[in-house]
């Protein structure tokens, strides 16, 4: 007992809080652009078995951290008694948890559909939340060493296998149909989120608000949290949807638009 209790500690070591763009948030920021830059551009051309494998290397160290951080915030030791007690709010359904269920099926699904429509989901929605958390941090750090390291580099290897699914899925870009079956996958988790938060009063009276749409709690997330305190729940869960369906679309459109200059560029000369 007092040898788990140990563990409990050392995972639960802790450390000052970092701060955006301090030390260590711009170390795995760094790493972060340097392996998407590296990956997109060495295996750009890669085959889908080269490719699947990085997506499910990647998916294996996300499930591994993820493990970890339901670990850490269920169980705690104080020296003496072992306690646990889940946390309802850290349940891992959030919006950037997504790639834990939908990588396993850019790397086994045999369903042409629903793959490009994984694939698609990933260059887009899933690029941009690892971007936009990545850059702009917030409040995903804590005072514990492992959760701090678990949050950027998840979020990191969303960016990494966004950049490298744009670039080895780039002649798919001029096709809206594509992004089309992306915005679906997305509806369908969303709807999941959606359903989940609905029946949570039925299991916990904790916060439990998935990809932050839940009726019964406020919604944190910058400029949407206005909307949320100041507007209709309806108009807010409109203007959630239809935001990140539009900021996937010009993810979309400009990475179309890039590819497109670079082709031009590379003919000329």
């Amino acid at each position: 007992m007092e040898f788990l209790g140990q563990i409990i500690k050392v995972l639960d070591y802790s450390i000052e809080t970092p701060k955006p763009y301090g030390a260590f948030h711009l170390t795995f920021l760094i790493l972060t652009v340097f392996l998407s830059v590296y990956l997109s551009v060495r295996y750009k051309d890669a085959s889908d078995k080269t490719y699947k494998k990085i997506v499910f290397i990647s998916w294996i160290i996300m499930v591994v951290l993820e493990l970890y951080k339901q670990f850490n915030y269920t169980f705690s030791y104080d020296g003496t008694v072992i306690t646990s007690d889940y946390q309802w709010y850290a349940f891992p359904y959030q919006f950037c948890s997504t790639p834990l269920y939908v990588f396993p099926f850019i790397v086994f699904c045999k369903n042409k559909n629903v793959y490009q429509a994984v694939v698609s989901f990933t260059m887009t929605f899933v690029f941009f939340a690892g971007v936009a958390v990545m850059l702009y941090p917030n409040d995903i750090y804590i005072s514990t060493l492992g959760i701090d390291v678990q949050t950027s580099v998840h979020h990191g290897l969303q960016a990494v296998i966004g950049s490298l699914t744009i670039c080895k899925y780039r002649k798919h870009l001029k096709d809206i149909k594509f992004y089309l079956k992306g915005m679906m996958a997305f509806v369908v988790l969303l709807s999941v989120a959606f359903i989940l938060n609905l029946l949570a009063p039925l299991f916990t009276d904790e916060t439990f608000n998935m990809f932050y749409i839940s009726p019964y709690f406020n919604c944190h997330i910058p400029i949407l949290s206005i909307i949320n305190e100041n507007a209709p729940y309806i108009v807010f869960l409109l203007s959630y949807v239809l935001g990140f369906m539009l900021v996937a679309l010009i993810i979309y459109q400009s990475a179309n638009l890039i590819y497109k200059l670079i082709v031009k560029n590379s003919r000329e000369k």
